[in-house]
């Protein structure tokens, strides 16, 4: 038997209206399998520790045996659920997720976890991490087999949901999943259930993290280490690339679905991974500060003081203070509580910009030369109102020093940039874009350094944002893209209608189509 326990049914609504809102993470997932263990607040937690990647949606399903009951809605995990929620959600199994929308818009069908009932009756509830770039390919196979998305879905991953769960009615889940895996192309962090049993997947190139740890009654899977400090559980290992895992009563199997050919994304390094967290066992922070070792040696300053774009620019600051002999110090303060919001702003509130989450110290940056540290420039709309208001704070000159090479391309795998059009570094040299946010120098780390402080071969590692250089082939045709299956959908209901349309969407943010068609 399963169920789904549906909640909220809100609109989209935008983010807080800062100049220009950071790269976007793709989501976090987290499983746990622990009889005896109040599994969905173990999840709660779990997503809690998570919440940095995914923040328009939460949702958690806990299975007991005999039933999936999932509960979603949109907002953060602390607006999602109550104590009253997480004591109704019994069971031994569970699967959390928190979500940043990279395929689909942010609405209540597109949150996870998906769900779906096999013909034998079982539910599976599913969580996904990253982008597939063969979405097209995956809709026409459920086409053939008369599988529909589910409530209005739009996502790659309630399409995994519905293949799976489809192949699962005369084979059982995991042997679906041996069969289904191989054919998904893309980044992919899959943590899925049914009533008794979690598997998780990682793609063969590893693109984004998934770690194992275990508990003194159970096991845990999570996108970040840093999940399993804050629910007790020890590391054990990451999930290979690759690789199937799945827990029930009778332990733990491990199983390969293709040859693992590892590429971490580096941007984990640079700006989405928590500073707390280790991948590839190399500790995130100490990445970023030795980042900023080399970026004071590679783009020396005269400065008075450096200072981070908190909170994200903090470790690099503080490698750049020690490799280059500036003193470090506090020059912004964060306002700790901006992040989504559901009030619409009037255009008043609009135009107070970046003020609204950062603020100047002003008797600390008078009269000084400073070096300002960020981890990534995309549209160059944020420091450019950032050296604004430092300057009329009454900073003398404004070094930007950049913890990560130009962005100069989008990701096809789970982070939402902006589109190759809208790139600062796509259309302009350094000095264009020195002058363009209006800093007196501009220096940005190189990738050989970049990949230096990650510690890991370059071989290892995807750097398509900066190089262009994709790892996972991406389609020839025009089907990819952040709104594909929402421009299909629509072109469906047009020829319905008897209206000709186009299933490629035309986007005026995030990748799509023509930035995959332009590619080196």
């Amino acid at each position: 038997m399963a169920t789904v326990q549906p909640t909220g049914t809100g609109s989209v609504h935008p983010d807080t209206d800062v100049p220009e809102r950071e790269p976007r993470e793709e989501c976090g997932v987290f499983g746990v399998w622990a009889p005896g263990e109040e599994v969905a607040k173990l999840t709660y937690y779990g997503l809690y520790a998570l919440q940095h990647r995914g923040q328009e949606a939460a949702g958690i399903s806990v299975g007991d045996g005999s039933q999936v009951v999932v509960f979603k809605d949109l907002g953060l995990v602390s607006q999602v659920f109550d104590e009253q929620v997480l004591t109704s959600l019994l069971g031994h199994v569970a699967v959390g997720h928190c979500r940043y929308s990279t395929t689909g818009s942010s609405t209540w069908e597109n949150a996870q976890p998906t769900f779906r009932t096999t013909a034998a009756g079982s539910g599976l509830s599913l969580g996904h991490n990253g982008n597939l770039v063969n979405t097209g390919d995956l809709l026409d196979r459920a086409h053939e087999l008369g599988v529909v998305t589910k409530n209005g879905s739009t996502t790659d991953s309630d399409l995994i949901t519905g293949l799976l769960a489809a192949a699962a009615a005369d084979k059982g889940i995991e042997q679906a999943a041996l069969e289904l895996l191989p054919t998904l192309r893309g980044a992919y962090c899959l943590v899925f259930s049914d009533e008794s049993t979690l598997y998780a997947a990682r793609d063969p190139h590893g693109v984004r993290p998934l770690v194992l740890g275990r508990l003194e009654r159970g096991w845990v899977v999570a996108s970040e280490t840093a999940a399993l400090d804050i629910v007790g559980a020890s590391f054990v290992r990451e999930v290979e690339p690759g690789e199937l895992l799945a827990i029930d009563a009778d332990g733990l199997r491990s199983s390969r679905f293709a040859t693992p050919e590892p590429k971490g994304c580096i941007f984990e390094y640079v700006y989405l991974a928590r500073p707390d967290t280790t991948i590839a066992g190399r500790s995130v922070h100490a990445t970023r500060v030795e980042i900023g070792r080399r970026l004071a040696g590679e783009h020396p300053a005269e400065g008075d003081l450096v200072i981070p774009v908190p909170e994200s620019g903090t470790p690099a600051a503080i490698g750049f203070a020690q490799g280059s002999g500036i003193p470090y110090g506090s020059g912004l303060v964060k306002n700790a509580y901006v992040g989504r919001t559901f009030i619409q702003p009037s255009q008043t509130i609009r135009q107070l910009g970046i003020r609204l989450k950062l603020n100047p110290l002003r008797e600390v940056i008078r009269g000084k030369r400073l070096v300002v540290v960020d981890d990534s420039i995309v549209r160059g709309n944020t420091q450019r109102a950032l050296v604004r208001m430092l300057r009329e704070a009454g900073a003398v000159e404004v070094h930007v020093r950049i913890a990560s090479p130009p962005v100069r391309w989008p990701c096809f795998y789970g982070i939402d940039f902006a589109s190759r059009a809208e790139l600062v570094a796509n259309g302009l040299d350094l000095d264009g874009i020195r002058r363009s946010i209006g800093a007196d120098s501009l220096g940005y780390v190189s990738q050989d350094a970049l990949i230096a402080a990650s510690e890991q071969p370059k071989t290892r590692l995807c750097c398509a944002c900066f190089d262009g250089s994709y790892p996972i082939a991406l389609p020839d045709d025009a089907r990819i893209g952040k709104h594909l299956l929402e421009g299909i959908k629509s072109a469906e209901k047009g020829l319905e209608k008897g209206i000709a349309g186009s299933a490629a969407p035309v986007l005026p943010t995030g990748y799509g189509a023509e930035d995959a068609l332009r590619r080196p």
